[in-house]
């Protein structure tokens, strides 16, 4: 019978620029502070999975943490690197092949976006001599298309990053801690139309670590332990619109957030309705316009209601990405999902202070996206309901 699992410990690196500190470093930094918090030492861990696309190699992290022998397996997966090695250190414990397992992500990008290689993806140079290997071109794009087919405006992009960075002037954790007003959003540099400056997260650096153990020794290790419901991560079908698709099928398919959130949702036996506080990828707003409604939390064209009558904000129905997100945090891309982990689980613990959402929240969501079609789900649970 598969084990429950519960996260014990959780650690971050501050996100943003550290000049003269290595990628390595921070993530080293994250797995101390998440053992710390687990009151753990790092030879007590079982098995660790951890990732980084800019930073070197995650099993290096064992020079700085303790040469124990632990199975450190590398992961990849684009933005969804940290929920993919989350998802597995939670398979590893269920299996019961581990009892103590840490996941860890960490990155320090290079200034500037993202630029890949088309044959690194299995495309052509023309590809990236059009400059679709830009993700900021495909992601405008994308919204693009997504506004005029539901009716969304520019003043959704505006709110979505107006509370974005109002809620990362109340994270002293965050890269970016200034409250941006709505005409300075609006009349921001323009990127690649519909998005503009303040509309895109920056690449980034930063660490982030979870420390998982079987549910039923949980509270040996912490008071407050958060229980995991599901951990789900799904790949795309074949005429889904992703990140370096070439070219577009006839018929639609589903987005690879769409089948992962009914796979968690199933997985955990709770509807969207249930879920108290979320985050969702916002690599820029248009992205988390679509994401609310790919999760299932609500139709698609709702959206600008829902940011207009303060839905999404920290004390409303559906308080989205309550630490500011990618926008107000930047991506570090192999901490950016186990970042939003430990958000959500400091919600549930009631320890997130001033952008704390009210009412004792029980259910917490997290969802990753990444190239070029992946997505990640949790769905966390206050223990003892």
């Amino acid at each position: 019978m598969a084990k429950d699992v519960a996260i014990i410990g959780v650690g971050l690196h501050r996100f943003g620029r550290f000049d003269g500190v290595s990628g390595r470093q921070q993530g080293a930094h994250a797995v101390r502070e998440a053992l710390k918090d687990a009151n753990l030492s790092w030879d007590k861990v079982q098995v660790a999975y951890g990732g980084s696309q800019d930073a070197g190699n995650a099993d290096a992290l064992c020079n700085d943490l303790g040469l124990t022998g632990v199975p450190f397996i590398n992961v990849a997966n684009g933005c969804a690197t940290g929920g993919s090695a989350l998802a597995s250190v939670i398979a590893a414990i269920r299996s019961g092949a581990a009892e103590i397992g840490v996941a860890v992500g960490f990155d320090k990008h290079p200034r500037g976006a993202f630029n890949p290689m088309p044959r690194d993806w299995g495309l052509e140079d023309w590809y990236g001599e059009t400059g679709l290997m830009l993700t900021t071109q495909f992601f405008a794009l994308k919204t693009q298309r997504y506004m005029y087919e539901h009716g969304i405006t520019e003043d959704a992009l505006v709110r979505v990053a107006q509370r974005a960075f109002r809620n990362g002037a109340l994270n002293p954790n965050a890269w970016r801690q200034r409250e941006l007003d709505y005409e300075e959003i609006a009349t921001s540099s323009p990127v690649n139309l519909p998005l503009r400056k303040y509309m895109f997260c920056n690449p980034a650096e930063g660490g982030a670590a979870v420390v998982l153990c079987s549910a039923e020794v949980a509270k040996r290790h912490h008071p407050k332990p958060i229980l995991v419901r599901a951990a789900v991560v799904r790949t795309r079908h074949h005429g889904s619109f992703e990140v370096f698709n070439p070219a577009l099928a006839a018929q639609q398919a589903p987005a690879p957030t769409v089948t992962a959130s009914k796979a968690a949702f199933e997985e955990a036996g709770v509807g969207p309705g249930d879920i108290d506080v979320m985050q969702l990828q916002d690599t820029d707003s248009g992205s988390e316009i679509i994401h609310m409604a790919e999760n299932g939390f609500c139709q698609h064209g709702e959206q600008e209601r829902l940011l207009r009558d303060g839905s999404t904000e920290i004390g409303g129905r559906l308080p989205i990405n309550t630490d500011g997100g990618c926008l107000a945090n930047g991506e570090p891309v192999g901490a950016s999902g186990l970042r939003q982990v430990i958000e959500i689980c400091q919600q549930l613990r009631g320890e997130a202070g001033r952008r704390q959402v009210p009412g004792a929240p029980r259910l917490g969501y997290t969802h990753v996206y990444g190239a070029p079609g992946v997505s990640g789900v949790t769905i966390l649970e206050r223990a003892g309901g």
